[in-house]
């Protein structure tokens, strides 16, 4: 009997409350729904701003880095080629002389034959050389 004794605006105020009541406890799972919707929005605009991004030709000051970043190289590398060039051209560090004969004592022949600095340097105390076999003929 309660109702009756509440005024028509009670009745139509709980009502109201009711119906807001009842929107808002099933519009909560569709709140949450619309929440992860729009944060995947957000993420899907930000990978294709970065698509873009990269798609796009560069700018005039881009461009006018990068000119002088080459600018930079190319005179680092004529430097370089400057100074490869040049210590080509140097003269290489006088050596001592390799082969400074002295003055022999005894002035023979004999002993000219023995200063040799190498085994077989001299020839001329060996025969003449055996003929050889032709290749890819067989011995037998």
């Amino acid at each position: 009997m309660a109702k009756k004794n509440q005024s028509r605006a009670d009745q139509v105020r709980t009502a109201v409350e009711q119906a807001f009541e009842a929107t808002t406890q099933g519009a909560s799972p569709m709140r949450e729904r619309a929440q992860e919707l729009a944060e995947e929005l957000v993420g899907a605009a930000s990978r294709f701003r970065e698509v873009i991004d990269e798609l796009r030709p560069p700018t005039g000051d881009e461009l006018s880095a990068l000119r002088g970043r080459l600018d930079t190289l190319e005179r680092r590398v004529a430097e370089l080629e400057a100074e490869r060039a040049a210590a080509a051209k140097k003269p290489a560090a006088p050596k001592k002389p390799a082969a400074a004969k002295k003055p022999r004592a005894s002035g023979t022949a004999k002993g000219a034959k023995g200063a040799s600095a190498s085994p077989g340097a001299s020839t001329a105390k060996r025969g003449p050389a055996a003929p050889r076999k032709p290749r890819g003929t067989s011995g037998s």
